[in-house]
């Protein structure tokens, strides 16, 4: 059982849109909405991969580049965050994702400036002389089995974060986590080891 019928539409969706092609779900997952795969621009076969009973809730983007790819695992549960890939970002099973969470695996945009002013103009699309995109690093982020990341935390590029972690709200994670810690500000640190 799923709230998404055959044709790929969420019932009772006020986005007209189906769900696109390359995104793959298993048994009893929801959708509150296909908008949330509005920003997916990814050419994968297989883009989205969504395990058994996988809830995504309102306010939920995925915002995948070209070559980017998601996996959530079973019993996942996803409410307002953006989840950012030009690569690949993957979410064990068991994991809470709060509201307005953000998970990047790139910067997405050059760190030196001369670079960063041709990507502007790279990304104006009705400038007459669009240059090419300047290279961009991507690092996947991997988030392990039965983590709960708090409403308005930030997860960079290249971040693990370990089984039965937790990660509180506002934290802004830019180092690799260990399994079984809560981790809390910014730069995040660990504030307590869990049992």
């Amino acid at each position: 059982m799923s709230n998404i019928t055959a044709d790929r539409r969420v019932e009772n969706d006020w986005w007209k849109e189906p769900i696109p092609a390359n995104v793959f779900w298993g048994e009893g997952v929801y959708i509150e909405t296909a908008q949330s795969f509005r920003f997916m621009r990814s050419k994968r076969e297989r883009a989205i991969e969504l395990g058994d009973h996988v809830s995504c809730y309102a306010g939920v983007s995925f915002a995948l580049g070209e070559h980017g790819s998601c996996k959530i695992g079973d019993f996942s549960l996803v409410n307002g965050a953006m989840i950012m890939a030009n690569e690949r970002i993957e979410i064990g099973k068991h994991c809470l994702i709060s509201w307005n969470v953000g998970i990047a695996d790139s910067d997405f945009h050059p760190l030196e400036a001369a670079q960063r002013r041709i990507d502007t103009m790279a990304l104006a699309p009705f400038y007459k002389d669009r240059p090419p995109r300047p290279p961009i690093k991507a690092v996947p982020v991997i988030i392990k089995d039965s983590v709960w990341i708090g409403m308005n935390a930030v997860i960079l590029k290249g971040v693990t974060i370990g089984e039965n972690s937790v990660v509180a709200a506002g934290a802004v994670v830019s180092k690799s986590v260990p399994d079984n810690v809560v981790v809390a500000g910014n730069p995040a640190v660990i504030v307590k080891q869990l049992a």
